[in-house]
């Protein structure tokens, strides 16, 4: 199941010059869909970092490609929440296209001050935001 889905066009400038998916920017095409998520759930990323002072780093991603896509075909990037915990958040990232899965991405990102740069418990509003986005199910631990 996805908590979030957004379509993308793959464009030129996502290609390397045999019109194949150039993976560095399928990671910056994964971080505009974070980005939108945060919005979706209602924390834009201009009021967490500019004004609460909450960064999100990625502290830890895992991606595995199973089959390249190329120039102009339209992609689904889902996205859902696996784990909310103290001060992280576990993601799943399934791509796919037309014929199936083109590749999935572990990420686990952490609250972060941005004011002396340590990680802190998401705020309740945040941890509230998150937890009734998680599906049924799945965990929530104090990590």
């Amino acid at each position: 199941m996805t908590s979030f889905s957004f379509d993308r066009e793959l464009r030129f400038g996502d290609c390397d010059p045999s019109g194949i998916a150039y993976f560095p920017s399928y990671l910056n095409i994964l971080n505009g869909v974070v980005e939108e998520f945060w919005s979706t759930i209602g924390f834009s990323w201009p009021e967490l970092i500019s004004v609460r002072r909450i960064g999100t780093p990625t502290v830890h991603l895992t991606c595995d490609f199973s089959r390249p896509s190329k120039f102009g075909e339209r992609l689904t990037f889902g996205l859902r929440i696996v784990k909310v915990g103290r001060a992280s958040l576990h993601l799943a990232h399934m791509v796919t296209g037309a014929d199936g899965v083109r590749w999935r991405a572990s990420q686990i990102l952490a609250a972060m001050s941005l004011v002396d740069h340590h990680a802190i418990p998401w705020p309740d509003d945040v941890r509230a935001a998150l937890m009734s986005r998680l599906q049924a199910g799945e965990e929530t631990t104090a990590s």
